[in-house]
């Protein structure tokens, strides 16, 4: 097995548009979980208080949170984009990494997450 991937200049250039197309996704996915921030209308109860500052806390705070996770994914993406603009060379160094990054991001994957249990 050779020690790096060699792919053909216009697969690198789709792949890297294609991830550039994600990452504008994400990005604005990440924009549209800033607004999540903004939970009103529970009322004035303290267990309706508590309820909007749980979803707070699922917006954005917390390694599991909808803003954190957005990044996370715009971190790995765009680690792999780079990767992949560099000529593919790079891409076996970095494709263990990638998939790690990613599996932590999931919570069922069952990957290790230093996060678990953290609320």
């Amino acid at each position: 097995m050779s020690e790096f991937v060699r792919l053909e200049t216009d697969v690198l250039d789709e792949i890297v548009r294609i991830c550039n197309v994600m990452l504008t996704e994400f990005d604005e996915s990440k924009l549209s979980a800033e607004g999540l921030l903004f939970v009103d209308g529970f009322g004035d109860f303290d267990s309706a208080q508590q309820l909007a500052a749980g979803y707070r806390r699922k917006a954005a705070g917390t390694p599991e949170s909808a803003r954190e996770r957005m990044q996370q994914f715009i971190d790995a993406l765009t680690h792999l984009r780079d990767a992949f603009a560099t000529g593919g060379e790079a891409f076996l160094d970095t494709e263990a990494d990638w998939a790690r990054q990613l599996a932590a991001t999931d919570p069922d994957s069952g990957a290790p997450n230093s996060h678990q249990g953290a609320q």
